[in-house]
């Protein structure tokens, strides 16, 4: 293990970033497995922490490079951002006199990015919002719509490069990297989080690195993009789907009331498609997100990002 040195705290004390590194004899591609780029996004780091403790990443060729908490901030205070307010997966390259996060992007890619050939960086649905597991990619990039297939979670969605972020800076450099997404933050996803240990044993089998994987139990669904349907009312909110489930368009999938008794409106869908994400809480205002819909059918024109309206990666 070796340390990526970020900063300091106020205190003095000094942040640095544990870097797993296992590596083979044999020659082979560099693979990242990443998390905690937000700090409330635990999923991602009991990830590969589990992946790390169950000895499960020396490979046959090649070399992981396993970083389980990238945003040790964040952690700390159960944020998404560092401390001076600013998203480490939106300062991409990076700045090494620009602001905490800039200098955290620009020491990620000065020092483990020009390594890493293909990655995989662990999610979590923000806030309330909770994430059915999926990988976001770019699906019309076939490197990267091969590792997404390849680690078939129950959905694949269709994600545009967002500024900032470090799918684009890898991007720009011939690197692919995918998204898994799972649950939501601050709080433990199992069935995601081992879909997600299953889904690395295969890419990693893909890229010949280990042995054997166990095989996905069915292929992902493919939503080329997204629509989040938003409150048109404010009040409590109570979902009628859940996670996963395919909705009919004209389908109630919800409805709001006020805490008064006196209104209640039902929610009724303008698509077709699958439910990718859910907001959990109860009390909305207008205009806030409480479904994702997954669609499989391309738009006419260009695609929609699939995490536009809401915090993504």
């Amino acid at each position: 293990m070796t340390r990526l040195v970020i900063s300091r705290l106020p205190s003095g004390t000094i942040i640095d970033v544990p870097v797993h590194v296992f590596r083979s004899r044999e020659p082979g591609p560099t693979v990242l497995l990443m998390a905690g780029m937000h700090g409330d996004e635990v999923n991602g780091v009991e990830t590969v922490r589990r992946l790390i403790q169950q000895d499960l990443l020396w490979p046959l060729r090649g070399t992981i490079i396993a970083i389980p908490l990238l945003n040790i901030y964040g952690f700390l205070n159960f944020s998404r951002e560092v401390p001076d307010g600013k998203d480490v997966n939106r300062s991409f390259p990076g700045n090494p006199r620009g602001s905490l996060a800039s200098r955290v992007a620009h020491r990620f890619m000065r020092e483990i990015m020009p390594l890493v050939d293909y990655g995989i960086d662990f999610h979590t649905g923000g806030a309330s919002r909770s994430n059915h597991p999926q990988v976001r990619c770019l699906l019309d990039h076939e490197p990267s719509a091969a590792l997404a297939r390849t680690f078939a979670a129950p959905f694949t969605l269709h994600a545009k490069l967002r500024r900032g972020s470090l799918r684009e800076a890898a991007f720009g450099l011939g690197k692919s990297i995918i998204v898994y997404e799972t649950g939501e933050s601050l709080r433990f996803d199992e069935a995601g989080i081992e879909l997600a240990v299953a889904g690395t044993y295969r890419v990693l089998h893909h890229l010949g690195m280990v042995a054997e994987a166990r095989p996905a139990t069915q292929p992902s669904i493919e939503c080329w993009r997204g629509r989040w349907l938003r409150a048109r009312f404010a009040g409590l909110f109570r979902s009628q789907v859940r996670k996963g489930d395919y909705i009919e368009q004209g389908q109630v999938y919800g409805i709001i009331t006020d805490p008064y008794g006196e209104m209640a409106v039902r929610l009724e869908s303008p698509v077709s498609g699958y439910v990718v994400g859910l907001n959990h809480m109860p009390v909305v205002n207008q205009g806030d997100a409480l479904l994702h819909i997954g669609l499989t059918e391309p738009a006419p024109g260009p695609t929609e990002d699939a995490g536009a309206p809401a915090p993504a990666v």
